[in-house]
C-alpha cells in the first residue's frame, strides 16, 4: 500500500516489486529493480526514505528516513532508523541500524547486530555483535553480497510477472490439483 502524508507521495520506479503487503508512506523513492516484500514499512513521515536501484528489503523490514543505496540486501526484520547504507551492502537478519549510522559501502552487517547511533562501518568491512566490532571482510564475503542481491532481482522479476504459484505442474497448481491432493 502506498500513501501520502503531509503532501508527500511515494515514487516508485515501474520496474520495482512491491508487495501488496508492503506499506510505504510520504517522502519514499524507491528505484529500478528494487523489490519490497511483504510486511516491509517504509516511512517518509519525518524526512525522506530513499531505497536505490537493484536494492531488495525483507519480510518485516522497517526503514524510516533511512537512505539506502544501490545493490542492497536488506535482509528479514530489520530496522534502520534515520541511518545510511552505502552501495553493494548486505544487512543481516534482525539486526538494527541506529540514527545517524553510516555503513559504507562492500560491507556486511552480520545477522542480529546493533550498529549504534553515529556508529560508521567503514568500507569492506564485516560488523557482528552488539554493539557492532568490525574486521575486514572476506573476498567471499562480497562474492556472496553479490550473489543474493542478483538472486533477489530475479525473484522480483518472477513475482512482478506473476509466474508465482504453489506449484507442481509448472509451478502451479489448477483448483482441481489443490482439490485432489487435499482429498488424498
Amino acid at each position: 500500500m502506498e500513501r501520502s502524508v503531509l503532501g508527500s507521495i511515494p515514487e516508485i520506479a515501474d520496474s520495482a516489486f512491491v508487495s501488496e503487503l508492503a506499506y510505504a508512506v510520504g517522502d519514499v523513492t524507491v528505484g529500478e529493480q528494487s523489490s519490497l516484500w511483504p510486511f516491509v514499512c517504509l516511512r517518509g513521515d519525518g524526512g525522506p526514505t530513499v531505497v536505490g536501484s537493484e536494492t531488495n528489503v525483507q519480510e518485516f523490514s522497517m526503514l524510516h528516513g533511512a537512505t539506502i543505496g544501490d545493490r542492497v540486501t536488506i535482509g528479514h526484520n530489520v530496522v534502520i532508523d534515520y541511518a545510511t547504507v552505502e552501495d553493494d551492502s548486505l544487512i543481516g537478519m534482525s539486526s538494527t541500524v541506529q540514527r545517524d549510522a553510516v555503513i559504507e559501502s562492500n560491507c556486511l552487517v552480520a545477522a542480529g547486530s546493533l550498529v549504534t547511533e553515529g556508529q560508521t562501518i567503514p568500507e569492506g568491512h564485516l560488523a557482528y555483535g552488539a554493539p557492532a566490532e568490525t574486521r575486514p571482510i572476506k573476498d567471499s564475503h562480497l562474492e556472496e553480497l553479490v550473489r543474493v542481491q542478483e538472486l533477489y532481482v530475479e525473484h522480483a522479476e518472477t513475482y512482478k510477472e506473476g509466474r508465482v504459484g504453489v506449484g507442481s505442474r509448472n509451478g502451479v497448481f489448477s483448483r482441481t490439483d489443490r482439490t485432489s491432493i487435499v482429498a488424498a
